[in-house]
């Protein structure tokens, strides 16, 4: 399983990882964005692992740890903590009260407060709603494995954490919660209040 048919700027930046799982990748994502990190250009602020735009906005109070690369016109807002290895495209909004945890954001895509994204892939122009979540462990299971459902066939991560895949412009409701290996086809619409679980076990 790929990420490019689900996000179309991702061959964009991530040419070299095409083969990649979307597991493989945001459990590689420290590594994979300090490599990253040699390639930024001048238009961007580099100071301990972190890569920052000139033209980003970070709001005092927000936590990022390195490794990270933040894109051009991003809004990081007060109380925003993002760790892990995360790499923002352009234009992408972190609002106030969320977490990022190694993973990928794709240009113009927002969190609006409150949310929690962790180990996932989020597509271009995808907007999630004042605390909706995506789960990146079994917690309430005594078998953590994460499988993801796709074309009707269940695939077998070999990982305990991974979050999302969720393709471009899709939009997700308030307090609505992608359960671990969600993956979201391109232009999907999640309820406010919404369980997505695509396993039954």
């Amino acid at each position: 399983m790929k990420v490019a048919p689900f996000v179309s700027a991702f061959e964009n930046s991530f040419a070299e990882h095409s083969h990649l799982s979307p597991w493989e990748i945001t459990s590689s994502l420290t590594e994979i964005v300090l490599s990253l990190l040699k390639s930024c250009k001048d238009d961007f602020n580099i100071q301990n692992g972190i890569a920052v735009h000139k033209t980003a906005t970070i709001e005092e109070g927000a936590i990022i740890k390195a490794p990270a690369i933040i894109g051009p016109k991003c809004f990081i807002a007060a109380h925003a903590y993002l760790r892990g290895g995360v790499f923002l495209g352009q234009g992408v909004t972190i609002g106030p009260g969320c977490e990022v945890k190694s993973s990928i954001i794709f240009d113009h895509s927002s969190l609006a407060h409150f949310n929690f994204v962790g180990d996932s892939i989020i597509g271009s122009n995808v907007n999630f709603e004042a605390g909706s979540v995506i789960a990146n462990h079994n917690n309430e299971r005594p078998d953590k494995q994460i499988r993801v459902l796709h074309q009707s066939r269940v695939v077998e991560t070999g990982s305990t954490k991974f979050g999302a895949l969720v393709g471009d412009n899709c939009k997700v409701g308030a307090n609505a919660v992608l359960s671990p290996g969600t993956v979201l086809e391109k232009n999907k619409v999640v309820k406010r209040l919404e369980l997505v679980e695509q396993v039954i076990e």
